[in-house]
């Protein structure tokens, strides 16, 4: 199969284009042809070597955690899916990922596609939108009628968060540079906060609910706006434990686990129509090199999307 692979750890100039043979198949995996595929920050912290102790690289290393498109095999104890079948999946980090023609996965970590979705479009959701729904949905058991407020609202995980809130009937607050406010408001955040010109701490209070994307001084403010026994979601670093108790508040960390039933229910919002895919860039596969540059550099809006096959990724 043709990929796009690193033989080491480094800039994006280290990815190349190889032939590679897929990976061993087992009783329980299915083998995904891959027709579109997205980045995320982890894929270029992973390309750098930065996440090396969680997540060491076995060179030549295929890196990519999403992936959309149809079954190729299944494995003999495969239920679930057959040849044919459209679906989506973010894979398991520890085998070869998704910046090529073919990906396995086991069963469990697939779930088929909204059916009003392009491939391109199901390839944005896996990795961030499972993040936002492991954070809201599973920790922060958001609710109807409860404040959310999310950092880095026009984000990859920003985006599918402002969505998923509002989806389970919450008032949402994010925070987005100016050039993004209308972006995310048409997310259907009820406020976008301009964090170049203004301090969300001095602005916003009594939150249940608080999504850290971004870390350092931004997490430190997030305890002064939850009300006592609120929640605090941070994907950016672990929080400390006594600063929240001090607060009267709940901290948690994640480091996100795939799930494919989780995918499901996440998938069927899309086919509601009350989530859309958030689709902001888009590079060829053989351009990966360039759209990690735009990942790591800029502040794209909304996921990257990288076409793997360019026949099909466009259509349903």
């Amino acid at each position: 199969m043709y990929a796009m692979i690193i033989d080491e750890y480094g800039e994006p100039e280290v990815f190349h284009k190889a032939e590679l043979e897929p990976d061993i198949m087992g009783p329980l995996d299915v083998q995904i042809k891959i027709y579109a595929t997205s980045v995320n920050p982890v894929d270029w912290k992973v390309r750098q070597g930065r996440l090396a102790p969680r997540l060491p690289s076995r060179f030549p290393a295929v890196l990519g955690w999403d992936a959309a498109g149809v079954v190729e095999k299944v494995g003999s104890k495969v239920t679930q899916f057959n040849v044919g079948d459209a679906v989506f999946s973010r894979p398991a980090t520890h085998r070869p990922g998704t910046y090529a023609e073919l990906v396995v996965v086991a069963e469990g970590l697939v779930a088929f596609k909204p059916s009003n979705l392009t491939y391109l479009e199901a390839a944005s959701i896996p990795l961030a939108g499972l993040t936002a729904w492991e954070a809201l949905v599973e920790i922060g058991k958001v609710q109807a009628r409860q404040r959310v407020l999310v950092h880095g609202g026009a984000g990859g995980v920003g985006s599918y968060a402002v969505q998923l809130a509002k989806a389970f009937g919450a008032e949402v607050i994010a925070t987005a540079s100016a050039a993004r406010q209308d972006y995310v408001m048409h997310l259907g955040a009820d406020r976008v906060i301009d964090y170049h010109t203004e301090s969300f701490s001095a602005t916003v209070y009594n939150v249940d609910l608080v999504l850290d994307t971004i870390g350092g001084s931004v997490q430190d403010q997030s305890y002064t706006v939850l009300k006592r026994g609120g929640t605090l979601v941070s994907i950016a670093k672990p929080p400390d434990a006594e600063i929240a108790q001090a607060y009267g508040v709940f901290a948690h960390w994640f480091f996100l686990e795939p799930d494919g039933k989780k995918l499901e229910a996440l998938g069927y919002l899309f086919e509601q129509g009350k989530m859309r895919p958030a689709v902001g860039h888009v590079f060829s596969l053989e351009d990966i090199a360039a759209a990690h540059r735009l990942s790591q550099e800029g502040h794209p809006e909304g996921k990257i999307g990288i076409v793997v096959d360019p026949g099909y990724a466009m259509t349903r």
